[in-house]
């Protein structure tokens, strides 16, 4: 098939360009590089299925006009703005990139007849959805649009199933819990267990925000990825909002205290946006499994020892 992945060059999206290139499809990326690195994809360099990478940005129709001349199949939608506390502080471009962006990206599939895989995010979530004592949280769960960031991906989700049901357009919604692994850069407020592991292999004090009880479900991303483009390849997640997790949670204390293992150097801080923590996060992944027979395959011990290699192996890269 011909694919193309918006924000191909990101932590999720080099894994879901490789797993693609792997299955022998054609595949186009474009990015604005403002959360990413083109470097990311020098991997594929000399794979002839790499046709085109663009650095360009989904708000630009012109060049959107341009790359879906290439009459692709499937379109995995990965690009967007990710960072809570940026969206709190910066509204406007979170929403033009994750609502704006999003509605340009699905108008060139509806001319073109193209399936679009839009990535949500778990932050979707309301807390209520995750109180203690529930088995995980599946996709009937409620939403809420506790920040900026969450309010944009479910509008982006809303326009999505909408061209769904008033165009009969194949579209697909995911939502991956906490994604983590290689190529994830220490920088970012989401790639906790990275900032874990450099600081730890630094000798460096790990922080973490407010009392360290919230919990996660993580994700290792090559499972990430795999369900993401298991999400284009099937019929059977038309239509549908799909979650990707573990079901397993672990708190950020005893996360921090897996890698690291030395008390004296974890240090609480005050929450930078105690207003959008969502306090326990477990996946009912459960919906995948039947729709897609997707399961996770990396236990998080494996996904960290994998990571903390490649970290190792790539110190100037995180």
């Amino acid at each position: 098939m011909n694919v193309l992945v918006t924000g191909g060059a990101g932590f999720i999206g080099r894994w879901v360009v490789k797993r693609l290139l792997d299955d022998g499809h054609e595949v186009w990326v474009i990015d604005n590089l403002s959360n990413s690195r083109e470097d990311n994809l020098a991997e594929f360099a000399g794979n002839p299925l790499l046709h085109e990478f663009i650095s360009g940005d989904i708000k630009d129709k012109a060049v959107l006009a341009r790359l879906f001349l290439h009459k692709f199949d499937i379109c995995y939608h990965l690009a967007a703005s990710i960072n809570v506390q940026d969206s709190i502080d910066d509204p406007r471009t979170t929403f033009e990139n994750d609502v704006v962006g999003t509605f340009n990206v699905l108008e060139e599939c509806r001319k073109n007849g193209v399936k679009i895989v839009f990535m949500s995010t778990c932050m979707v979530y309301d807390a209520l959805g995750s109180a203690p004592g529930a088995t995980g949280i599946s996709e009937k769960h409620p939403t809420k649009s506790a920040s900026p960031y969450a309010g944009s991906k479910i509008a982006g989700e809303n326009m999505v199933l909408s061209y769904w049901y008033a165009y009969k357009m194949p579209v697909a919604v995911i939502r991956p819990f906490n994604t983590y692994g290689p190529f994830q850069k220490s920088s970012g407020e989401g790639g906790v267990i990275a900032i874990f592991i450099k600081k730890n292999l630094a000798g460096e004090t790990l922080h973490i925000y407010g009392d360290g009880t919230q919990t996660r479900d993580f994700l290792y991303v090559e499972d990430c990825a795999e369900f993401v483009v298991d999400s284009g390849y099937s019929d059977k997640a038309d239509g549908h909002i799909i979650n990707a997790g573990t079901g397993t949670d672990i708190t950020v204390n005893d996360l921090a205290m897996s890698i690291c293992g030395e008390p004296d150097r974890i240090k609480h801080i005050e929450h930078i946006h105690p207003q959008s923590e969502i306090m326990k996060l477990l996946c009912d992944y459960s919906k995948a499994e039947a729709v897609l027979g997707w399961s996770p395959k990396t236990s998080l011990h494996q996904g960290i020892e994998k990571t903390t290699q490649w970290i190792k192996n790539n110190p100037g890269e995180v």
